[in-house]
């Protein structure tokens, strides 16, 4: 069976359910093959972990219904732009 690695944009497509712990066993073990080989999505996950830490006990209604409305469409743009680094 050819082994399936995962790309970057999956690994960060999956982090929300990789935190749950939602991932089946043998996605879980591909993305921490990943981790392990890729410092980027190394410090990506730690960014999300501290943003988590960070924010995890902001409720949806301690934010400003303008605000949820400017932060809902600046994530619907970042699908639409195209990364240049």
């Amino acid at each position: 069976m050819a082994e399936h690695w995962f790309t970057c944009q999956q690994l960060v497509e999956l982090i929300t359910n990789y935190f749950e712990g939602a991932l089946p066993p043998d996605e879980r073990e591909q993305f921490e093959r990943h981790l392990a080989l890729c410092r980027g999505c190394g410090v990506y996950l730690e960014q999300m972990r501290s943003t988590l830490r960070l924010l995890g006990a902001l409720n949806a209604d301690d934010i400003p219904q303008t605000t949820q409305q400017e932060l809902l469409a600046a994530f619907r743009g970042l699908g639409n732009t195209t990364d240049n680094r």
